[in-house]
């Protein structure tokens, strides 16, 4: 069985291979001469493989659904180097953001190319030279920040005056007269606060910007959530210094932040495109997101809206995520050992089966993983990052566009359809159990060189058809678990994750099991049907036209309401 998964799975990620090496795309080679042009000591364009024609998958990159660039992200990011001219053939670029780095040089002329660019942001670098007379054509452009050191536009001469003849006219000379005193007094009235503008300038940094709206509609009130201003957010990280960063993902990156009243909070930037009245429906969403409140479900705590920033802050998980405790603790801190990990499971479990039963409409995560799952000072599961995919993708659309996930904890009909159900969850929740069990990631290549499935729960099924239990359970427990504990809490993984979503368990019945109620009787009834699709598979190997006795795993699945698109 396991020799006939490997060619499955390989031809799967030659799938993959196909469908992001896209057609030629020059926004890619326009990206890579950009890496090219900086120095990146802290490897933060380490993604962006130049093989990979389309930029969409890289870190820091933005696209739409057209596979086109609308988003760069570089601030902050401690690089240094010159802009390069190619940044002008990136058509649909709205957001470029640079700030905060230390880039040299000039502006390109061709930045005036950009007709959809609406924010550019250059501040606290090291530019110099005039800025570019391109940028003023650019319509959509609402923000602009650069430094002291750039020339301005220079303004443009008034238009010749002609020498009005006299006209012969006595009422003519009164009406002129009369319209001269106003625009005279128009003009004052307008250069007496320019001119004190101009005097201000003259003592404080000359920062060039252009206009640059106040954040959006400050009334706005969710329930109890907090709104912070995104300058409370700026100072609570050290402007989103990569020093605080907690983690990054799919989503955007997290930051360790400190609130003025010494409160440690998680503050996630999401990473997003920009669509018209998304503002409305990310209010909504944030709001369903806020009344799902349960004991083993990650706070929401408030929000930051900006015309270029969406935010999210969340209480400080001390203990940071599972993932982090099994694969990346530092050796001062010790392994978690067996009953914290059945807590976890337990725990995890029931913050799920209250986002499927009782949240309306019902939540799907869409992406279940060790690295989701947090831990709080007490090491009590937290789900964190439920709702956060129907939160990023509102468009105007109710169709799903994109798969989210992370390979290996994918549902198999998720990837296959596109369509989601709580099961999508539960296939996901198994995997992780497996983690749990394991210590090990969902996806390692690793594995290959010891001819082993890169997929945990092939190489799990393995060692247990050779009755290898104790080749697979974590080696930093190091032996102190009881094998009857970790025997069920494989079962319940295996319920989760078979094939078939329709034969997965729900939630809330992975609960009872977990609780001891009912483990048994389901786990002897997957055995009989595994013993017969085994000695089936066997006796029809070769035959055709038997997929009639199994229907199609997901022609059931009900339409609930995923996380994502819908």
């Amino acid at each position: 069985m396991r020799g006939m998964m490997k060619p499955s799975f390989l031809w799967l990620l030659l799938v993959f291979d196909l469908v992001l090496r896209v057609a030629g795309n020059a926004e890619g080679d326009a990206l890579s001469a950009l890496k090219n042009s900086l120095a990146d000591p802290n490897k933060v364009l380490q993604s962006w493989d130049a093989t990979l024609v389309t930029p969409c998958t890289w870190f820091h990159v933005t696209c739409n659904s057209d596979n086109s660039v609308t988003r760069v992200d570089l601030g902050n990011a401690n690089l240094s180097g010159q802009l390069v001219m190619q940044l002008g053939q990136l058509p649909n670029l709205q957001y470029l953001e640079l700030y905060s780095n230390n880039i040299t040089g000039t502006i390109p002329e061709t930045l005036g190319n950009l007709t959809e660019l609406v924010s550019l942001d250059l501040y606290l670098n090291n530019l110099s030279g005039p800025i570019p007379k391109s940028l003023g054509r650019l319509q959509k452009l609402r923000f602009f920040f650069a430094n002291t050191n750039l020339t301005p536009l220079p303004a443009s001469p008034p238009p010749p005056i002609s020498p009005t003849p006299p006209s012969p006219g006595g009422s003519n000379r009164i009406t002129g007269a009369i319209a001269g005193g106003v625009a005279a007094g128009a003009a004052l009235l307008f250069a007496v606060p320019a001119i004190a503008l101009a005097l201000w300038r003259r003592k404080t940094p000359q920062d060039h910007f252009f206009d640059v709206p106040a954040e959006e509609d400050p009334e706005v009130h969710l329930g109890q959530l907090k709104r912070f201003s995104l300058r409370e957010l700026q100072v609570a990280s050290d402007n989103f210094s990569n020093r605080n960063i907690l983690g990054r993902g799919g989503f955007g990156k997290v930051y360790k932040g400190r609130l003025a009243d010494s409160t440690l909070v998680a503050i996630k930037r999401l990473k997003e495109e920009r669509t018209q009245g998304g503002e409305l429906q990310f209010q909504t969403e944030v709001e369903m997101i806020s009344m799902a409140v349960h004991r083993n479900l990650l706070r929401l705590r408030g929000f930051c809206m900006t015309p270029t920033e969406r935010l999210l802050v969340y209480p400080y998980m001390a203990n940071g995520s599972v993932a982090s405790c099994l694969r990346d603790r530092p050796e001062s801190q010790p392994a978690l050992d067996w009953p914290k990990r059945q807590g976890i499971a337990l725990g995890s479990a029931r913050g799920l089966a209250y986002l499927h039963d009782h949240c309306d409409p019902k939540i799907i995560h869409r992406d279940v993983k060790a690295a989701n799952i947090l831990l709080d000072e007490d090491f009590e599961a937290v789900v964190g990052d439920f709702g956060l995919a129907k939160l990023m993708d509102y468009k105007d659309t109710h169709v799903t566009t994109a798969v989210r996930g992370t390979i290996g904890h994918i549902a198999p009909e998720y990837l296959s359809t596109g369509k989601s159900s709580e099961k999508t969850d539960v296939f996901g929740y198994g995997v992780m159990l497996l983690e749990l069990i394991t210590g090990q990631r969902a996806f390692d290549l690793a594995r290959l060189a010891n001819d082993d499935d890169v997929m945990l729960l092939d190489w799990v099924k393995g060692l247990l058809k050779e009755k290898k239990l104790e080749a697979l359970v974590d080696v930093d427990l190091q032996g102190n678990y009881i094998d009857e504990e970790v025997e069920k809490l494989i079962q319940v993984a295996l319920l989760c994750t078979q094939s078939s979503p329709m034969e997965r368990p729900k939630m809330s019945e992975v609960v009872r099991m977990l609780e001891g109620d009912g483990l048994a009787e389901r786990w002897e009834e997957w055995q009989k049907e595994e013993m017969f699709r085994q000695d089936f598979n066997y006796q029809n190997y070769n035959q055709p036209n038997t997929s009639w006795l199994i229907g199609d795993s997901t022609s059931h699945i009900e339409n609930d309401y995923p996380s994502g698109p819908r």
